[in-house]
């Protein structure tokens, strides 16, 4: 199997979004819904990639681009319709060269289409031999999709679009996904005359196909798997099926071993994996690269992004960004980790903790409400509560380094760049500005003033 071609449409607005971006750069499960369409048609290797854009042009193909180092941009003018923007693709195709052999062509507003459906479909074309083939689905409800119209034989006669349809056409519950292979040649004939007389004005590329049933055999697969295939047109179809794959995502992972208390309210991106016997409490939102190892216990009501949380580690009620937490460490209650934190095994970030770029050793605990920004920290030090590294002057940032066996007082403040050797104690309320040798005990001295008589006697 061979694709000398492959054609994504993502030139619509999109309108029903009522969005000031394209529908095809919203999001679903991590990722555009151009990113996942374009990543699913990638996997089955065409000779070329092209994606038709228009509204939004140079925004559109910038995501492409960044989805896709070796995609053709091809830019559809302001005669609408699917149907034009394959000439356009074909026309800038045949420009660059010419193609021969099967042509795939796919919307972009269909999230879950996946390659091996699509690998299935230019399969089920090759071997039958059809000069254009439709990928269908059944719905209970077609109501907004083209309908198959087929023959006696059961070979497909045309497509039907909704506001063309009457009202027998109307009852047929097969639609068209706007998915489909064309031999090239056959293509190229098909889409010449194609006309604007129907009632939203636009070039159809369903009008092509009977044109190409003059010509060759039109045949229809039938996606295996409906979900696949469901367009999303506006925001309430988009929750809907984000909620039906979101469930679909869950049950892989309870099968995995994987406890989902309630898979309701825990959200999971394609690309994040959970150890066996992890739990995952709700109020839970898994995504991008999040890596989760067994035995973790994680939430109710965290976030975690591109996270790596290890065996046996917790994290509750806190927000983790790009951070690497070791084995059996706890994190939370109410501790953000912005990007860039180590975490040691056996390791605490408390309540109310913020932590940038730190380095935490094995068994080192902070507490609680301190901030830990562009340091270090040894091994099996304690951080009192209220402790703050000022690692910012306003126009550098500097590191802190805290080594092992440390017992920081509370409300200290560390102004770096400045280090702290092994075994050293802070007094509460400590201003360290210089290096603290090891095994040393440091604090900052500071006057205390009583003013008597201070308030006027009506405000006593």
């Amino acid at each position: 199997m061979t694709l000398s071609a492959a054609i994504v449409l993502a030139a619509g607005e999109g309108t029903r979004m009522r969005s000031n971006k394209p529908k095809v750069l919203h999001t679903f499960a991590g990722k555009t819904f151009l990113n996942r369409v374009m990543n699913s048609v990638a996997a089955l290797e065409p000779a070329t990639l092209a994606v038709v854009v228009h509204f939004q042009a140079e925004r559109v193909a910038e995501a492409a681009r960044s989805y896709n180092e070796h995609v053709t941009i091809v830019n559809q003018d302001d005669i609408p319709g699917t149907g034009r923007a394959v000439q356009c693709a074909m026309s800038q195709l045949a420009e660059n060269g010419g193609i021969n052999g099967p042509v795939l062509i796919a919307a972009s507003d269909m999230p879950l289409l996946d390659s091996a459906t699509l690998r299935q479909l230019v399969e089920f074309h090759t071997v039958s031999g059809n000069g254009a083939t439709v990928l269908t689905t059944i719905l209970d409800d077609p109501t907004g999709y083209g309908r198959i119209i087929r023959d006696p034989q059961g070979n497909v006669l045309r497509i039907v679009e909704q506001k063309d349809a009457n009202r027998s056409e109307l009852a047929v519950q097969e639609v068209n996904t706007s998915v489909y292979v064309f031999d090239a040649k056959l293509l190229a004939r098909a889409i010449a005359d194609l006309k604007s007389n129907n009632a939203q004005g636009e070039f159809y590329l369903t009008d092509a196909l009977e044109t190409a049933r003059s010509a060759g055999k039109v045949g229809a697969f039938t996606a295996p798997d409906p979900l696949t295939v469901e367009g999303v047109n506006d925001r309430v179809q988009l929750a809907a099926l984000a909620r039906t794959y979101n469930r679909r995502v869950c049950e892989h992972w309870m099968r995995e071993g994987v406890t989902i208390l309630d898979p309701e309210t825990t959200w999971i991106e394609d690309d994040v994996t959970i150890g066996r016997d992890a739990t995952i409490l709700p109020g839970s939102f898994l995504q991008g690269h999040t890596v989760i190892g067994e035995d973790a216990m994680i939430g109710p009501y965290t976030t975690l992004i591109d996270a790596v949380v290890d065996d046996g580690a917790t994290v509750e009620r806190s927000r983790v960004q790009e951070s690497h937490i070791g084995a059996r460490t706890n994190i939370g209650p109410w501790t953000y980790l912005r990007p860039g934190n180590e975490f040691g095994e056996d390791a605490k970030a408390g309540a109310f903790v913020e932590m940038k770029k730190a380095h935490i050793g094995n068994g080192t605990k902070v507490p609680h409400l301190s901030y830990v920004g562009d340091a270090q920290l040894g091994d099996h030090t304690n951080i009192g509560g209220g402790t703050i590294t000022a690692n910012y002057d306003g126009v550098h940032k500097s590191r802190t380094r805290i080594g092992s066996g440390c017992h920081v007082g509370a409300g200290n403040l560390f102004v770096a760049p400045v280090e702290v050797g092994d075994n050293v104690t802070t007094g509460a309320g400590s201003v360290v500005r210089h290096a603290v040798p090891s095994d040393t005990m440091v604090y900052s001295e500071n006057t205390q003033h009583n003013v008597e008589g201070w308030k006027p006697a009506w405000e006593r």
